[in-house]
């Protein structure tokens, strides 16, 4: 009995243990089922996402396969080089689609890993009285100068095993810190762990961003017999209310030579410069700069206009294609080379500042225009503006001016007075050698000497205005500090004001599609001077027409109705600011001549101090004792040949 019961105990305890094996068996194998289920969902997950070993998750686009990479496998980690040799090191590592944004207060930078290069710049905004005031385009929008594939940079060379490549369509490392304020990227394409060619971004709290492309260790990894050239391209976003307008702002500057500076201006152009210092594609308002500490041997630039004449003021979103290659130079199958970088404000006081001659982006006229801009203008209207609102300052700046000119407009009209004066003896000259030209000017002339007038006194003092007129001329449309300002009905002092839209589709030819009243106001206030100004020299320059001459007083009546007429169809489109300076400069003009005309300018004394002048001994000097001599001599020979 003993033995039966030992033997019914240890059939018990197999059975307890293969029935605990299979339990086991079927909780870790999956039954087909659970087999096919588990292949389905990993086969979903890999078509939803690629994860790489930087942990970036990338979206899958449609119709694009996807696959991840196993660094593992040897073979797998090869093929993505297949392309790019050795610089494909960072493929498979590094996401492509990653950005890193530095920025401060005044700008923000995007750089993409893709090329290591800016995909976005945005100016956020700019110093002004210690406050950073906020920027935006005219249909408040944020200002971007990069964006949305806008713009390209990178290096074109030939690997040692004769591959062409572009950097900008390679995976580059980042690495960012920051110390003190100061933010630091660095974007390397490595061939090696310890072998790469970097671009180093160093941001503070400025525009001006310091920039190094630098190699270590790629000599053997470039082809030093091919040339290796840095391609920069960017497209012009358009910013600004009037598209022609901006786009006559819009050009292409550069540095060369050891100061010299030049651009590309409104049509298609090219240019190959030697000794490049720097490189600014201006966008009217806003530039954008590639300075170098070591010139470039040349560089081909081009800028190609993509408005043509029908696109004027149509809604466009590009003005100009800018493009620069420049070939890069090795040292020891390395390169270095410290460079700056510019996105930012076209405004002088902000450029000049630097030191490095990019105020001459700003278009302020030769020689002794941009002087008056300079170191008169400039300064002044900065003083007024820091006080005052801008139109207001635009005022009194022209009240300033006027007063300034106003000597000028006094002799200007006293010289016109005292022709107006001996007007009735010159007549009677003209009557009693009428039929002698020679002789008829001959004693004109000493007319003239003897009441000492000169028929030129007028011209000249109107002549040593148009330096001023033009230094403002440029000023205006250069002037950073208008833009965004109000004043009245005009909503942007550097751009047109408008009072009437014309109705969609509708433009006049070389006026526009609309209507600003700052430009009626000055071509009104321009036809009243000018028909003061005009009946006076044509009443003091009364005299019969010679054959052969052209009929001076028909010529000045006509200029009377056409310069006003052309300044309301030019001035448009172009800046209001401008337009109210021409505006209030005219009216005080007139006010300052009728002050002249009734209060100080008396035509009787003016009278008697001629006949005074002319009982006095008129010296002569050299050139009036010559041109004397040849009259006489002249009317002498005409004597000999009529007897």
């Amino acid at each position: 009995m003993e033995e039966n019961k030992f033997d019914y105990k240890q059939l018990i305890g197999f059975a307890l243990i293969a029935l605990i094996g299979v339990f086991w068996l079927n909780s870790v194998k999956p039954t087909p089922e659970e087999e096919a289920a588990k292949a389905e969902a990993e086969k979903a997950k890999t078509e939803q996402v690629a994860t790489d070993s930087t942990g970036t998750t990338t979206p899958k686009t449609s119709g694009q396969e996807v696959t991840t990479l196993d660094l593992t496998d040897s073979t797998k980690v090869v093929k993505p080089k297949s392309n790019t040799g050795a610089f494909g090191f960072n493929e498979g590592k590094v996401s492509i689609d990653g950005v890193t944004t530095i920025e401060n207060d005044l700008i923000s930078l995007k750089i993409s890993n893709k090329g290591g290069q800016i995909v976005e710049a945005l100016v956020k905004g700019k110093k002004d009285n210690g406050k950073v005031e906020k920027l935006e385009t005219y249909d408040a929008k944020p200002v971007y100068l990069v964006k949305d594939g806008n713009a390209s940079f990178g290096l074109n060379l030939t690997t040692s095993e004769n591959r062409v490549i572009n950097t900008k369509d390679l995976a580059f490392e980042p690495t960012y810190t920051e110390t003190d304020g100061v933010k630091v990227l660095s974007m390397k394409l490595k061939v090696a762990a310890d072998k790469y060619l970097e671009y180093r971004y160093e941001l503070k709290d400025d525009y001006m961003m310091d920039f190094t492309v630098r190699s270590q260790g790629l000599n053997g990894f470039i082809n030093a017999s091919q040339p290796v050239n840095l391609e920069w391209k960017l497209k012009s976003f358009r910013h600004a209310k009037s598209v022609t307008y901006e786009n006559r702002y819009t050009d292409l500057h550069y540095e060369y030579e050891d100061g010299k500076d030049s651009y590309l201006g409104q049509m298609t152009d090219e240019e190959k410069p030697k000794g490049v210092t720097w490189l600014g594609y201006k966008q009217h308002f806003f530039t954008s700069i590639l300075l170098t500490d070591t010139p470039f041997r040349r560089a081909d630039i081009t800028s190609e206009n993509i408005v043509d004449s029908e696109m004027a003021e149509k809604d466009v979103k590009f003005l100009k294609n800018f493009s620069s290659t420049i070939p890069l130079e090795l040292k020891g199958g390395e390169l270095n080379y410290a460079m700056d970088m510019y996105h930012g404000p076209t405004d002088y006081d902000t450029l000049s500042a630097y030191d490095r001659n990019l105020d001459e982006i700003v278009p302020l006229g030769w020689g002794i225009f941009g002087w008056i801009n300079r170191y008169f203008l400039i300064p002044l209207f900065g003083l007024l503006g820091a006080f005052l609102p801008a139109g207001i300052a635009i005022i009194v700046m022209t009240i300033l001016v006027r007063l300034l000119l106003s000597p000028i407009t006094y002799k200007s009209y006293l010289s016109q007075a005292k022709m107006k004066v001996i007007r009735p003896e010159i007549a009677e000259i003209n009557e009693k050698y009428k039929d002698d030209a020679m002789k008829k000017q001959q004693e004109t002339m000493k007319l003239y000497g003897k009441a000492g007038v000169s028929p030129m006194a007028g011209c000249i003092p109107a002549l040593m205005q148009i330096p001023v007129f033009y230094a403002l001329f440029m000023f205006f449309p250069s002037a950073f500090e208008l833009r965004q300002k109000s004043f009245l009905w005009a909503e942007d002092l550097s751009s047109y004001d408008t009072i009437y839209k014309f109705p969609e589709g509708f433009s006049i030819p070389l006026y526009g599609d609309h209507i600003s009243l700052f430009p009626i106001l000055a071509s009104i206030a321009i036809f009243f001077y000018m028909r003061m100004t005009t009946g006076q020299q044509m009443s003091s320059m009364q005299q019969p027409k010679q054959d052969g001459m052209p009929d001076m007083s028909k010529m000045m009546k006509y200029m009377m109705y056409f310069s006003p007429l052309m300044m309301l169809f030019f001035f448009n489109n172009y800046a209001s600011g401008l337009s109210l300076y021409y505006f209030v400069s005219n009216l005080i003009t007139i006010g300052i001549m009728l002050v002249i005309k009734k209060y100080i300018i008396d035509e009787d004394k003016i009278h008697a101090q001629i006949e005074i002048n002319k009982k006095k001994p008129k010296k002569q000097n050299r050139f009036q004792k010559k041109m004397q001599t040849m009259m006489e001599q002249a009317e002498a020979q005409k004597k000999a040949k009529g007897k």
